[in-house]
């Protein structure tokens, strides 16, 4: 099984990964279409799965991998993933682990990749079918509000409502970049009504998240997939800190409005930052959470005292009095200079780099790494 594992960390045109989807795509055309048209990201992203999943088994890890190996089943199937493509697809990786061995090929590691593949597939495939929830949600664009010159809040009706948890994220395809799935979070608790709310900032060089910002108009019809995530506020678990970047506000967000609904919770500091005050698009929300909420502090911090010209283009987020005041300076050194915040429950959210810097100025200053939550990073 080592290497199995091994035949994924490679890369180019004559690794596995890449072998297995001209296999694929050969045997079984149809499945071409539920791909992107580059796909260099997908193929690195499988790899890296695949490198993981048999390393967990290798050491004899087998209840996360396969956890993860059903939520994949269940999560396909808003691509229209059916029963039999699990059949070529397992083909198909056993086809390309055989000619990437050829040689080498024995009759031990025949057995151990059939059996290896079985498991996956079978999980995979038995998750899929066992799910009886909706393979995808969609719905309407209603609301495009532009805050700032890259950032928009987009609210949609789905045509059923979707049950997440606060704090979730969800896959979401746009009619502008079919077949381009970018993980999203709603930014409120879910809505018996199907409502929800996302906040997106267009990403330098980023297909999907520019065309949001740039082009999307009420009437849109967005897709939606199955929610996942686990990060949480626990009640009973002591104070939070939550330290947002940029529209890492939103799953912060939908968990102090869900919070909201409670009488007595534990004390919530709230960290917003952004590189300039213009930026901070949703304190004056914030702003009325806190002043119902004795519980909730919010810190607005910017990198830069001022804003830029094209400021006076888009709404002033400036809320009335109330709020602490704006701090200035990059946002994981704002929040480390008060110590390492130990005894809270730390949720970080926002760009990768970001939360990467923040965890380990949070860790560097004393915080134990166990009680710092912050969704999975794809960079």
């Amino acid at each position: 099984m080592q290497l199995l594992r091994d035949a994924f960390a490679e890369s180019g045109t004559d690794a596995p990964v890449h072998q297995f989807f001209i296999r694929w795509f050969a045997t079984d055309p149809p499945v071409r279409d539920m791909f992107p048209p580059e796909m260099a990201g997908q193929r690195a992203l499988f790899a890296r799965a695949l490198h993981w999943v048999f390393g967990e088994l290798i050491a004899r890890r087998s209840r996360e991998p396969v956890a993860f190996l059903a939520q994949l089943g269940r999560d396909h199937r808003k691509y229209g993933v059916t029963s039999a493509h699990y059949d070529t697809m397992r083909d198909a990786l056993h086809h390309a682990l055989r000619s990437h061995y050829s040689a080498g090929w024995t009759p031990v590691l025949e057995a151990t990749t059939a059996q290896s593949l079985k498991l996956i597939t079978g999980v995979m495939r038995g998750a899929a079918e066992a799910d009886t929830g909706p393979a995808r949600w969609e719905g309407s664009v209603v609301e495009v509000h532009r805050v700032s010159r890259d950032l928009v809040v987009v609210r949609l009706r789905l045509d059923r409502p979707m049950y997440y948890h606060p704090g979730q994220y969800v896959k979401v395809e746009v009619p502008q970049c079919p077949r381009r799935w970018r993980y999203l979070s709603p930014a409120i608790p879910a809505d018996d009504s199907g409502g929800i709310e996302f906040h997106i900032r267009a990403v330098p060089g980023g297909l999907v998240s520019t065309a949001v910002v740039e082009e999307t108009r009420p009437g849109d019809r967005w897709r939606i997939s199955s929610p996942h995530g686990g990060l949480h506020v626990d009640r009973d678990g002591g104070d939070v800190l939550m330290v947002a970047g940029s529209t890492g506000l939103a799953p912060l967000r939908a968990l102090i409005m869900d919070l909201a609904r409670w009488a007595e919770n534990p004390r919530v500091h709230l960290f917003f930052g952004a590189r300039y005050p213009c930026e901070l698009y949703d304190l004056p929300t914030l702003w009325q959470i806190a002043a119902h909420n004795p519980w909730l502090s919010v810190s607005p911090v910017s990198e830069y005292n001022s804003n830029p010209p094209w400021a006076s283009d888009f709404p002033d987020p400036t809320p009335p009095r109330g709020l602490h005041v704006r701090q200035a300076g990059r946002l994981p050194e704002v929040v480390s200079r008060y110590g390492g915040w130990g005894d809270r429950q730390i949720l970080v959210c926002g760009g990768p780099q970001m939360v990467r810097t923040a965890v380990a100025a949070l860790v560097a200053k004393g915080a134990p790494a166990q009680r710092i939550q912050h969704d999975p990073l794809s960079s």
